[in-house]
């Protein structure tokens, strides 16, 4: 059997790479004749041998996209096989009646996928979640001409051509900087340099019983603060409370004014003045 005619997933990357860009480099492009023909045949009949073709034909455009990204310290073969699942949805989303080639119209689904798995597993920790940090993640880089730190007037100029605001130029710099750091020490650290590792500095407090104690002590205090509030009022205002908060059904302004006959805005002024006697009772 031909290379051209080889499944998808048997060209798939793996521990042999080189091997596997020499095969796809060794596939036949389309002309615009063929890709037409291949591309009516999936878009009006669903023929999946046409899509499987136009995928194979265009596995070469795949690699040299994902060589773009080598600098983040990903591996090769994985940012390929996340271009291919882009290039997939492309062809699968392609109509032939859009008047470009499929190349041009697969390019942003290929970057998308890259961009994605590379947000996922560049960090522990995602450095970019926003639709702007994603922006300057991938356009921050080229933008800086050298290792240092970026200069005040770089920073503008950085936000001006990505269209963003200075701090987040600033933030995400910071961030890319930065490295991932083990929560537990190594095995061989020896005293001096376990301490340094978050576990002995980042504790869990919420199991300490001292802790504990003095929450359930507050607890305890507050609600008997409370009740003490309660009961230094008078009947009504006490009630009011009751029925604005504590009530299943909570009653309206309207209908405990109608209960009182008083007006709405006197219910409301009530209801203030005894919920400042219970803030102030509670904090004495």
């Amino acid at each position: 059997m031909s290379t051209a005619l080889q499944p998808v997933y048997a060209l798939a990357p793996g521990a042999n790479l080189e091997a596997y860009v020499h095969a796809v480099n060794g596939i036949a492009l389309l002309s615009q004749e063929q890709e037409r023909e291949l591309a009516e045949r999936l878009y009006y009949q669903q023929d999946l041998e046409a899509a499987r073709q136009m995928v194979m034909a265009h596995l070469r455009f795949v690699v040299h996209i994902a060589k773009s990204y080598s600098g983040y310290g990903l591996a090769q073969a994985d940012l390929i096989q996340e271009g291919n699942v882009g290039l997939m949805k492309a062809v699968k989303r392609f109509n032939p009646e859009m008047g470009v080639r499929l190349v041009s119209f697969a390019v942003h689904w290929i970057k998308a996928e890259i961009h994605e798995f590379i947000l996922r597993n560049w960090r522990i920790v995602k450095v970019a979640t926003t639709k702007a940090q994603r922006k300057l993640f991938f356009n921050l880089r080229s933008q800086k001409k050298r290792l240092a730190w970026l200069t005040n007037d770089e920073v503008h100029a950085v936000a001006d051509t990505l269209g963003v605001e200075a701090r987040e130029v600033r933030e995400m710099e910071s961030r890319l900087t930065g490295s991932d750091m083990a929560f537990d020490p190594a095995a061989d650290a020896d005293d001096d340099v376990a301490y340094q590792s978050p576990a002995h500095y980042l504790e869990d407090h919420r199991y300490d019983p001292a802790r504990q104690l003095e929450e359930a002590d507050w607890s305890d205090s507050s609600t008997a603060n409370l009740h003490e509030a309660l009961e230094s009022l008078d009947e009504r205002s006490r009630d009011i409370l009751h029925q604005r908060w504590l009530a299943e059904e909570k009653a309206t302004l309207h209908d405990l004014a109608a209960k009182y006959n008083v007006s709405a805005e006197r219910i409301r002024q009530l209801e203030k003045n005894a919920m400042n006697k219970l803030k102030g009772s509670i904090q004495a």
